[in-house]
């Protein structure tokens, strides 16, 4: 039987908005000597909030996580899903000791290698090959051991050509490829990786996923990983987190996760989005709609999908300003994205109404969810709402159920010719 490995126990943290400590050095001094040597409740927590990204909050202090619980075995690999701002990344630093916690302990068997942001753990001055071994220090390996991984750490990365060279001149990708090439390979019992696997090319990516494959299953390490990838948590993982909020609301089962945070998301919206409170710019309100303009959020594959959109814009936005959407599956792949300029149908600041078509016989039997932006492209993100806005594509009699569903997302009308005849 497994014995777990990662303990964790009325785990919580809280972060003062605005703000860095409590004040004054005189507060801070009253903490520790409230919360660590007489071992009282923080006087200076008594008031605070959930970490809920779609309410306006009242106090200052926000719990990131709150009374978090969980064990995990020798040999798990078990990812932890949620919504931007659910709190993953915070749970992430707190088990590999980036941050502390505020209240709640933690306990950990065996050495831990992260790979939280991008470059973490590099320091820049320092070549590649420099790099590998200040890492390999750092999680109590000996130099006879870090040398005999480092062909085949340098082989993986991909970057044996720069590998002497200081990685402040390293792209944001061949950075990623070798800090996860060295947290893949020297020999700690728990590998924890963040979504930084994003930065990385396909080919990357793909390589990174078989090794974590590797690491849980053929050498019986734990890896713990964060990811919006849905299709990616499925390959990799056994068991399942799914944070909302800071909370936990469920664990167990990976596939019964997944299933869990799509329904979740799918129910968080009903064809309908409407925000009341825009003063400058934004988006007023959005609608799916049927050709006979009847509010909908199931659609048959051969139905026109109308996107109504209400805005407000500033003068200042119209000449270079766009809005857009982007739509996933319900692996959370990106399928396609869409954009039209402000300039194109505004002449001045004001209040408009537009319209985008999907247009029938496109997407196929499947679950999907539109993320919504106004933005200036590089510059200023005026409006954004991730997800806000689900709806499925259903079965209506279309040749796609003798696949069983193995028919991909998108359905493409390509041009067929005839180009020879033998008898």
């Amino acid at each position: 039987m497994s014995k777990p490995v990662i303990q964790v126990e009325n785990l919580s943290k809280a972060y003062q908005i605005g703000q860095i400590g409590t004040g004054t050095i005189s507060r801070d001094l009253e903490r520790f000597i409230t919360t660590k040597i007489l071992g009282k409740e923080d006087p200076f927590l008594k008031i605070g909030e959930t970490n809920d990204r779609s309410t306006k909050g009242q106090s200052d202090i926000v719990w990131s996580l709150k009374d978090i619980n969980f064990e995990i075995n020798q040999g798990d690999a078990v990812g932890i899903i949620g919504k931007n701002g659910a709190g993953k990344s915070t749970l992430l630093k707190l088990l590999s000791r980036v941050t502390g916690p505020t209240t709640g302990e933690i306990k950990v068997k065996g050495r831990i290698a992260s790979l939280l942001e991008v470059g973490t753990g590099f320091h820049p001055e320092l070549s590649g090959r420099e790099n590998i071994y200040l890492n390999g220090a750092i999680l109590g390996m000996r130099k006879k051991e870090i040398t005999r991984k480092l062909d085949e750490i340098i082989d993986f990365s991909g970057v044996e050509r720069y590998i002497d060279t200081p990685v402040k001149r390293y792209s944001s990708g061949m950075y990623v490829r070798l800090a996860f090439a060295v947290a893949a390979h020297l020999e700690s019992e728990i590998l924890i990786v963040d979504e930084v696997l994003a930065v990385g090319d396909a080919e990357f990516q793909k390589k990174c996923l078989g090794k974590m494959g590797d690491i849980s299953k053929g050498e019986g390490r734990t890896v713990l990983f964060v990811s919006h990838n849905m299709a990616a948590v499925k390959n990799l993982c056994t068991k399942g987190i799914v944070l909302e909020n800071g909370l936990i609301s469920f664990k167990g089962e990976v596939n019964k996760g997944i299933n869990y945070y799509l329904e979740q998301n799918q129910n968080s919206s009903l064809g309908l989005y409407k925000n009341d409170s825009i003063v400058d710019s934004g988006i007023v309100s959005i609608t799916l709609n049927d050709d006979n303009g009847n509010l909908r959020t199931e659609f048959g594959f051969d139905e026109f999908i109308k996107i109504k959109i209400a805005l407000k814009i500033e003068e200042k936005y119209v000449d270079n300003g766009r809005i857009g959407f982007r739509l996933v599956n319900q692996n959370e792949i990106v399928i396609f994205s869409s954009e039209y300029k402000f300039s194109d149908f505004a002449i001045k600041g004001g209040f408009y109404e537009i319209e985008a078509v999907i247009p029938p016989k496109v997407l196929v039997p499947n679950f999907f969810r539109l993320t919504f932006g106004m933005h200036i492209p590089n510059a200023v993100m005026i409006d954004y709402l991730e997800q806000i806005i689900s709806f499925e594509i259903i079965e209506t009699g279309s040749d796609f159920h003798i696949y069983k569903g193995n028919y991909g997302c998108v359905n493409i009308n390509c041009n067929w010719f005839k180009i020879n005849e033998h008898i």
